[in-house]
């Protein structure tokens, strides 16, 4: 089974906020967000998928999420690019 670990950004007065997460399958994550049924921190928002990656073992996806999200260096990288 394939694995996503995935950015999401959504626009709100010029500024961009992010999320990072992991999924085994991105359309229906991202419609679970958009709905206000994926995580809280993402209800009532309008999101767009700006970057993601692809794992064979959900682990290695659990691994990178972790990275991503712990690392604001590499997350400030990855927004500015898709600004």
């Amino acid at each position: 089974m394939t694995y996503f670990v995935y950015l999401i950004g959504n626009y709100k007065f010029s500024k961009l906020t992010t999320y990072v997460g992991y999924t085994n399958n991105l359309k229906k994550r991202l419609d679970l967000h958009n709905s206000g049924k994926g995580a809280k921190f993402t209800k009532g928002r309008s999101w767009k998928i700006i970057y993601y990656e692809k794992y064979q073992t959900k682990s290695e996806a659990i691994l990178r999420e972790c990275y991503i999200k712990k690392n604001k260096k590499l997350r400030n990288l990855i927004k500015n690019k898709y600004r």
